[in-house]
Formats: C-alpha cells, sequence, structure tokens
C-alpha cells in the first residue's frame, strides 16, 4: 500500500477515533450515575470501588460518529466535487469502491447497535441467559442469510446451510467470549484492541496470494474499532475509572466477529487456502478463556453460564501474579497468537502448519502451568 493511503488512513481512522473516544468516555464518566449506570463492588466482582459502565456506549458512539462525519464529508464531496482535490491521491482513487460499501457498513453498525442496546438493558436488568443467546442468535442468523451467504466463514464446503450455521456459531461465540473476557481492568479492550489492529493489518497489507488487493473496507472499519478502543483504555486501564459494561463487550465481539467473516484471506484456487486460519490464531485468546471456563464449570456440575472467578485471568491472579501483570501476560499471548495469524497467508502448508501448531502448543503450555500450579496450591492447602 503506497506511504499516503497509510498516513491517511491511520489519521484518520485510528487517530480520529481515539481522540473522540477519549472525550466521550469522560463526558460518560460524569454522567453514567445520574443514568445508574454504575457497577458496585460485591459478590464475584474484584473491584473495590463503585465504578461507572457506560464505556461499551462511548465505543459505540465513536464507531458511529467516525462514520457519521466520513459519511458528510463523502457527501460534501459529490456535491461539491472541487473539494476533491483536498484529499490525497490515494483516497480519491478509492472512494468509489469505499462508498459502494455504504449499504454493507450500514448492516454491521445497526447489527451491533442492536446488540449493544441488548447488552445495556442487560447491565441495568441482567437477563437470563436464554434471552440473550435467543436475540444474539437471531441478529447472527438475520446478518449471515440477509447476504446471501457473501458473509460467511471461509471453509471451502459444498454445504452452504453449514457454512451459515458455523458463521452463525463463530458471531455468537466471539460476542460471548469477548464478554467473558471483560472480567479485569484493560483486558477485554485491550486483546479486542490487539486483534482488530492485526487483522487490519493483515488485509490492509495482504500477501500476493490475498486477490483484490488491500481490503479497504474491513481495514478501516477495524481501524476506526481499534482507536475507539484506545480511547477508552485510557479510562479503563488499572485502577479503572470506567467500565465497558455487557452493551461494549457485545458490540466488540459482534464487530470483530462481522470483520473477520467479510475478510478474504485467499482465493479459492489458490494453494495456500490454510490462510483461512488466520481468523483462529487471532482469537485464540478469547476462545480460551470462554472454553476452559466452560469446560471447568461443567466439571464442577454447575451451569455454563453462571458467573464465577475461573477466568484465564483469574486463574493467572490466583498462580501469585498481579492484576496487571496478568493482563500483560494475556496481552503478549495473544500479540504471539495473532502475529502467528498474521504470517499464515505468507508461508507454504508446511511453515502454515509449524504456525499452527506453535499457536496450539503456545495455549497448551499456557494451559499445562496455570493447571498444574493450581492443582498443586490445592493439594499443599490443610
Amino acid at each position: 500500500m503506497e506511504m499516503p493511503m497509510v498516513v491517511a488512513l491511520v489519521g484518520g481512522a485510528l487517530l480520529g477515533p481515539t481522540v473522540v473516544s477519549l472525550a466521550l468516555c469522560s463526558w460518560v464518566r460524569h454522567v453514567a450515575p445520574r443514568f445508574g449506570w454504575v457497577d458496585r463492588p460485591g459478590g464475584r466482582k474484584i473491584h473495590q470501588q463503585p465504578t461507572p459502565l457506560g464505556g461499551g456506549v462511548a465505543v459505540w458512539a465513536a464507531v458511529m460518529l467516525a462514520f457519521l462525519l466520513g459519511a458528510i464529508a463523502v457527501a460534501l464531496v459529490e456535491h461539491y466535487p472541487q473539494l476533491a482535490r483536498w484529499l490525497p491521491v490515494a483516497i480519491r482513487l478509492h472512494l468509489a469502491g469505499l462508498v459502494s460499501r455504504a449499504g454493507d457498513l450500514a448492516v454491521v453498525l445497526i447489527g451491533g447497535t442492536l446488540l449493544m442496546l441488548l447488552g445495556l438493558y442487560d447491565d441495568r436488568r441482567n437477563l437470563p441467559w436464554q434471552m440473550r443467546l435467543a436475540v444474539q442468535f437471531l441478529v447472527a442468523g438475520a446478518l449471515v442469510i440477509s447476504q446471501g451467504g457473501d458473509w460467511q466463514l471461509t471453509a471451502f464446503l459444498p454445504w452452504r446451510p453449514v457454512t451459515w450455521g458455523l458463521s452463525i456459531l463463530w458471531i455468537v461465540a466471539l460476542v460471548n467470549a469477548f464478554n467473558m473476557l471483560d472480567n479485569m481492568d484493560g483486558l477485554s479492550a485491550g486483546v479486542a484492541a490487539i486483534i482488530a489492529l492485526l487483522l487490519a493489518v493483515l488485509l490492509l497489507v495482504p500477501s500476493a496470494n490475498v486477490p483484490g488487493g488491500p481490503q479497504l473496507f474491513v481495514g478501516g472499519f477495524l481501524l476506526v474499532l481499534a482507536g475507539s478502543l484506545l480511547g477508552f483504555l485510557w479510562h479503563n486501564r488499572p485502577p479503572a475509572r470506567l467500565f465497558l459494561g455487557d452493551a461494549g463487550s457485545y458490540f466488540i465481539g459482534f464487530s470483530i466477529a462481522v470483520a473477520s467473516l467479510v475478510a478474504t484471506y485467499t482465493g479459492y484456487e489458490s494453494p495456500r487456502r490454510h490462510a483461512v486460519l488466520a481468523p483462529v490464531c487471532l482469537m485464540a485468546v478469547p476462545l480460551y478463556d470462554m472454553l476452559t471456563v466452560i469446560a471447568i464449570r461443567l466439571w464442577q456440575g454447575r451451569s455454563p453460564f453462571e458467573g464465577d472467578k475461573n477466568h484465564f485471568s483469574h486463574r493467572l491472579v490466583e498462580l501469585g501474579f498481579s492484576r496487571g501483570q496478568a493482563v500483560l501476560l494475556i496481552y503478549l499471548v495473544s500479540a504471539t497468537c495473532g502475529l502467528a495469524g498474521l504470517a499464515l497467508p505468507r508461508v507454504d502448508l508446511f511453515g502454515a502448519g509449524c504456525l499452527f501448531l506453535m499457536v496450539v502448543c503456545v495455549m497448551w503450555v499456557v494451559g499445562l502451568l496455570e493447571f498444574t500450579a493450581r492443582r498443586n496450591q490445592r493439594e499443599s492447602r490443610p
């Protein structure tokens, strides 16, 4: 990608939303108590002070505002063509293509908004898990089916209903994975920012095996999301002064899941079809946390939807890590797995196998260390 395009994308799609999100989060921190958006300590919660919720609303609003301003700018350029000369040449060349994806963007933002509202209501009323899952499956199913198979997992399966079902399950799984990961200051939003940035790099600097060149629509969307998360993280860093809430984790999980479905990782006839595993590598940490927590709850004879302190981050703290160290370790593991996913489209089948096994080994080592240490702790207790 040409340097002017890189500068324009980073400056407009990443830095702009970061500044907007910073300001919106500051405002939400002051008004949240008036609406009852406050998370109070107690039970399985580890924070010590009442903390405003609504950070997810600020992240959502920053994303929406960024695209609203972009739509206004495009409308002005179309109405006053002379304004186009103020745009970088690289932007002007791709402007028509970006405008053609406006309908797709609207679909993503509508779906994300519906789940944000679901999470916002859940923050206040603590909805039953059956209702939450029903709405999530409904929104995910409507999105996948309404696009006629264009937005689905690249699984190279001949049975479209199976691919649709896997795609819907992928969206719902990531919505809940990021929701479960939101259990420690800076954790869910930080991991989401790492994943969004790495996935944006994968799509904006594609290998020769990815048809069509840089994927500006999805890459730009991910940069906007990452910028909004970075602005929020300033307020969510330990000790957090603002929480994401279910509204934010639902919106983030949905946005990243849909972006990973819309993206193209390889061509159907490409010898490197293994690149379709890149999203699995990128999402390794959220999926690991969700699957291990569900396994622990089922092993203990409890509902997988019952909250507890068995999350990846909690298990690390039990081993002696501080909360900040636990979050940093999870960041590093997420970045390591994500970098492996970044390299998948650029290696042959043998290299892809090595990279994918590396991700599996990293997560396996983490699992062995934490579960062995926990077992030794239990055995040493009188």
